[in-house]
């Protein structure tokens, strides 16, 4: 068991944790890459596994596919993917070198005009991809899929060609925005978190927070989410919360939030794990194969997010 980071489960229900739980569910349904994060992640796991796993999603472009993404299926390389790909780096401490040199390569190859990345690269026609995830010919950058990447880059304190004009573009967007909806926030908070110019960060995440509080995108009360609007597009009961902006405590977005507030998003996620040990997807559901590989990485997500802010998992 040494070898996979993986223990064998308790045969005992006084080790029903949240943590036990999640680890039944994850070894149930999760791809090996979300298999061998969890060990890593909570198992003592080692980080070889982890990147040997995340190597099979890799094209010769340097970017990442093959529905590492789960909304956008087939084997072409797309920003989204390689987001994705960044986070599981720097997850295991292994964002740099020549892992950034190849997709840096890719980056600057799908960049639209104005340095930044697209939601969707063109290359995507013809394979299946979620409805709420368009294809257009042309697309323009998009801070969705540019904020995070930047972010987790100036986070590792790499430095790359590509990284200036991106760095630009995502200040121009963060500095434009008024309305918003939830998920663009989240990108600005990805990028703000770890701008190098953290004065002007602050002042930006703070007329973000008055921003989000104003427009209502964030449910302060869990027990009355009908007096938060649902953003258009979204899902029915798409709701996002104080825990989805500051994943940490050390966000620049903790500072939005009430410690009430704060503690009532944190209860409310921890009570949404479900019997079968794994935490729910809250956008829409299109096909069978994207909602069974993304519950594995929400539930992933919210272990992390409710250890960070000091909750007990088990």
């Amino acid at each position: 068991m040494a070898e996979t980071g993986a223990s064998p489960l308790p045969p005992t229900p006084t080790a029903r944790s949240p943590l036990f739980r999640a680890e039944h569910f994850v070894w149930l349904t999760a791809r090996v890459l979300e298999q061998r994060l969890f060990a890593y992640d909570f198992l003592h796991g080692d980080a070889d596994p982890v990147e040997a796993a995340l190597d099979a999603y890799r094209n010769e472009d340097g970017g990442y596919g093959h529905a590492l993404e789960p909304d956008l299926r087939g084997p072409v390389s797309q920003p989204l993917h390689t987001a994705y790909a960044l986070r599981v780096l720097d997850t295991i401490g292994r964002l740099g070198g020549q892992r950034v040199e190849r997709v840096g390569r890719y980056l600057t190859a799908v960049s639209t005009a104005d340095g930044a990345l697209p939601a969707v690269d063109p290359g995507q026609r013809g394979y299946p991809a979620a409805p709420f995830v368009p294809i257009v010919d042309a697309p323009p950058g998009d801070l969705l899929a540019t904020g995070p990447v930047v972010g987790l880059l100036h986070r590792n304190e790499v430095w790359h060609a590509w990284l200036f004009r991106a760095t630009d573009f995502c200040w121009q967007a963060v500095d434009s925005l008024e309305r918003s909806h939830p998920y663009e926030i989240r990108a600005a908070v990805a990028f703000l978190d770890s701008a190098p110019d953290r004065t002007r960060a602050e002042a930006a995440a703070d007329r973000l927070g008055r921003l989000v509080r104003a427009q209502r995108l964030a449910a302060l009360d869990p027990d009355h989410l009908d007096a938060y609007p649902v953003a258009p597009g979204y899902a029915p009961g798409e709701h996002h919360f104080p825990h989805d902006f500051a994943r940490t405590p050390r966000s620049l977005a903790r500072a939005w939030f009430t410690d009430g507030e704060m503690a009532r998003s944190l209860d409310f996620l921890a009570s949404e794990q479900r019997e079968d040990g794994g935490w729910p997807i809250r956008w829409r559901h299109w096909a069978p194969a994207p909602a069974l590989e993304a519950r594995p990485v929400v539930t992933i997500e919210a272990l992390r997010t409710l250890r960070a802010h000091g909750r007990s998992i088990g």
